[in-house]
């Protein structure tokens, strides 16, 4: 029998691993709404307790490089950046500056409540802190959750991962020198304005730095994908995308420049670019389902292979051992992350609209959950961190504690306080809504492809009439379900008419920067024409819209400029034309004037 290169073993544990996960994934529809995310960290835990053992190492390298970046970029390219722009003053504050004073307020109180020196106090509190966007956006998707609360708890976990990793970086620095005999490792005192303003900037390049290659990668990628019309293709071209800014960011950059950009900001600048300027402008209707769906699946596999393996490798008997100080650290983090939502958020509320509501808050403190970064960090403590054997084991299972009861307990009951606190979830009619167009572009694509393969030979003539028959049929028959709806519900039908707007105008302003640059029109004229659609898209943004059905919504300056030459066409008035006396005489001998 010839020896394989490939560990069998290895294979049998993921194998085991996705077993585990299919029995969830049965169990749960069986019985109906259950998270199933949480069923599989459930079904995680029972498998470490009955003593099944999975030989794989859940470790910080493998949750980092390989499993965060597919859903990082898969939450990004599905965001939608114009509700995110909306949502940007209180996502930015609440993921800098309230993550870096929670992270404060809690080793401060930690050093007291858990007995351990000021710098590893903060230590905890910075791996524990930040929300984690693999727990929320799966949990926010199975619950449906509202599109704003969405965006603001996913933004900020998007974001404030970033932040978490560089304030885990300098402290744990800042350990290992002191430990090490060293006094400020080299940098001005953590604890002094010469510190801060150290870290601020420590952040501001890790961050921005992180956004730039994300952009500039996601960029190249998509020039490339407004050429080529290959969906297979595009699709490989986003995963090297998603993999290729996080590892460039975290790796490659410290070598060329000497300093370290964040990669998961990278990843989730890129997603957002190929997510929807890629989506609206460089991909066909096949390539999108093709690449969306696929991402889709990839994310699902992944995000079902963290929730098991945090289960399987949570250790219970440490857990068991440190059960003291992981009851004090539950609520303890709890009411750090209070403590910064509710007034930073008032605060931003005075000056930025639209506001967040008092509702919303609650959730965001409630649903801001830890899992697989804390857990990815705190795996990262190795002996050349400076630290002591036992006090890993603790902080270990202090995190792993407060981790299990963030997902399964915050999460079991967020349903019951978006219910509790009456925030509605995605109602019937737009899940309707979504299914009609969702059906709407799956027809739409299958009678683009059939015309493909019919104008190739591939398909018969006779074959082809009849499959175009029956899906334009389907065609037409959503399109009425649609109306109907859209007249039945006035607010769905302003809601999808300002989205359309917002794309139709994008559209408009992308047509004219081509046609200045082609020349076409001269740069005064063209940002003049670009500064009236911004300022139609400020109105859309502010939930107005600029179309009317039965008048002009928007008196655009062409059409005041037109005024001013005389011409009539332009309030829809049939132009009075000179009529020269040849021109008449013909029109009278063909009997066509106008009655008098």
């Amino acid at each position: 029998m010839v020896q394989a290169g490939i560990d069998v073993a290895l294979l049998a544990d993921v194998l085991s691993v996705f077993i585990i996960a299919a029995g969830v994934g049965i169990f749960v529809a069986k019985i109906g709404k259950f998270p199933y995310t949480i069923a599989l960290l459930l079904a995680g835990f029972a498998a470490s307790v009955v003593g099944i053992n999975v030989q794989l190492d859940l470790s910080h390298d493998l949750i980092l490089l390989v499993l965060l970046p597919p859903l990082l970029f898969e939450g990004a390219a599905t965001t939608n950046l114009e509700r995110l722009r909306r949502n940007l003053a209180p996502i930015l504050v609440l993921a800098v500056v309230g993550l870096t004073v929670s992270v404060l307020a809690l080793g401060l109180v930690g050093q007291y409540a858990f007995g351990f020196d000021l710098l590893v106090a903060l230590l905890f509190a910075a791996m524990i802190l930040p929300t984690d966007p693999v727990s929320v956006l799966a949990l926010f998707e199975e619950l449906g959750a509202p599109e704003r609360l969405s965006v603001l708890v996913e933004g900020e976990s998007l974001i404030n991962d970033g932040v978490g990793v560089v304030l885990f970086t300098a402290l744990l620095a800042r350990i290992g020198a002191e430990n090490g005999g060293g006094h400020g490792g080299g940098g001005p005192e953590l604890f002094s304005v010469a510190g801060a303003v150290d870290l601020g900037l420590n952040i501001a390049v890790t961050a921005g730095g992180g956004a730039l290659v994300g952009i500039a990668g996601g960029y190249l990628v998509y020039r490339v994908m407004v050429n080529l019309d290959e969906h297979m293709t595009e699709i490989v071209l986003t995963i090297i995308l998603a993999y290729g800014v996080f590892l460039l960011s975290e790796h490659y950059v410290d070598r060329l420049l000497g300093t370290h950009f964040s990669g998961v900001i990278a990843t989730v600048a890129a997603g957002l670019l190929i997510g929807n300027r890629g989506a609206e402008f460089a991909m066909s209707p096949r390539t999108k389902l093709s690449v969306f769906n696929t991402w889709e699946t990839g994310a699902f596999i992944v995000n079902t292979f963290i929730f098991v393996m945090i289960g399987v490798t949570t250790p219970i008997g440490q857990l068991l051992s440190n059960w003291r100080l992981i009851l004090v650290a539950i609520p303890l983090v709890v009411a750090a992350r209070a403590l910064v939502v509710y007034p930073i958020t008032g605060l931003v509320n005075r000056f930025n609209e639209p506001t967040v509501p008092f509702e919303y808050q609650h959730v965001m403190v409630w649903g801001g959950l830890h899992g697989s970064i804390p857990i990815a960090l705190v795996l990262g403590l190795g002996s050349g961190s400076g630290l002591a054997p036992e006090l890993r084991t603790t902080l270990r299972a202090m995190v792993f504690g407060v981790a299990a009861f963030s997902l399964v307990v915050q999460g079991l009951t967020m349903s019951n306080l978006l219910n509790g606190l009456g925030i509605v979830t995605r109602s019937d009619d737009e899940e309707l809504y979504e299914l009609l167009v969702g059906r709407a572009r799956a027809v739409d694509a299958a009678l683009e492809s059939a015309e493909e393969l019919h104008a190739s030979g591939e398909l018969p003539e006779e074959v082809y009439d009849d499959f175009t028959a029956e899906y334009e049929r389907e065609k037409v028959q959503l399109g009425d379900a649609i109306a109907e709806l859209l007249r039945e519900n006035p607010q769905l039908r302003h809601e999808q008419l300002l989205a359309g707007e917002r794309q139709v105008l994008q559209r408009e302003k992308s047509a004219l920067r081509d046609a200045m640059h082609d020349g076409v029109v001269s740069d005064d004229v063209g940002e003049r024409l670009v500064e009236e659609i911004d300022l139609k898209l400020d109105y859309v943004r502010d939930g107005t819209t600029t179309v009317e059905e039965r008048e002009e919504g928007f008196d655009e300056f062409w059409r005041r400029r037109a005024r001013e030459f005389g011409l009539d066409a332009v309030d829809g008035r049939e132009p009075e034309f000179a009529e020269s006396d040849g021109a008449a005489a013909d029109r009278a001998d063909r009997g066509s004037g106008p009655e008098s």
